[in-house]
């Protein structure tokens, strides 16, 4: 075989090569940044990865916020509760912490809603960036640190930011996985019990 012709089909082999991982990867993008595009509402997809289902009860936990300070999930029980799983370097999360900012300062009190923002910190780039975006951000809700990774392995998280809504008894309510705004985190709340 000539060594045109070798050539020439290298490139087309390259060239598909490059084609079928450009498809995967916008497939990832698409999952990570559509905002919402996984909720888990319907009864075939009531559970995660981990067998978290919708009126289950999730895991307890204890984790550290920023400043030291000791958190358990279990502390909230009897408030509806937004658990998120977020990172610094996760564009979709940098998107939504305005919306929960937001919301936590005009909603949270009169809803009964608590916000836990759970840093993926075994995944990020270590506490001095989380407490520069916290900074960045002015976020005031708490902001606990996953240093280990256990938490975010419990839960399962695979796409980033993912939302856990529990209602005042610890169950869950629902699940989003992907950003949201602020309207959909108001919504969510008022159907919790």
């Amino acid at each position: 075989m000539d060594k045109k012709w070798f050539g020439i089909l290298l490139l087309i082999l390259l060239a598909g090569i490059a084609a079928v991982n450009i498809i995967k990867d916008r497939k990832e993008i698409t999952e990570i940044e559509n905002p919402g595009i996984e909720v888990a509402d319907q009864e075939a997809e009531s559970s995660t990865a981990a067998g978290i289902g919708l009126g289950d009860l999730p895991p307890d936990f204890s984790l550290q916020t920023l400043d030291g300070k000791k958190v358990s999930l279990s502390d909230y029980r009897g408030k509806k509760v937004i658990l998120n799983f977020w990172a610094t370097w996760c564009p979709p999360c940098k998107a939504e912490m305005p919306h929960m900012q937001s919301f936590y300062e005009k909603e949270a009190e009169k809803s009964g809603a608590e916000i836990l923002a759970v840093n993926l910190t075994s995944k990020d780039n270590g506490q001095a960036t989380v407490a520069d975006f916290v900074k960045q951000y002015d976020l005031t809700f708490p902001v606990l640190l996953d240093e280990e990774g256990a938490v975010g392995e419990k839960y399962q998280v695979s796409i980033i930011p993912t939302t856990y809504f529990l209602n005042t008894d610890g169950t869950v309510h629902q699940v989003v996985k992907g950003p949201m705004d602020e309207e959909m985190m108001r919504g969510l709340v008022d159907e919790m019990e």
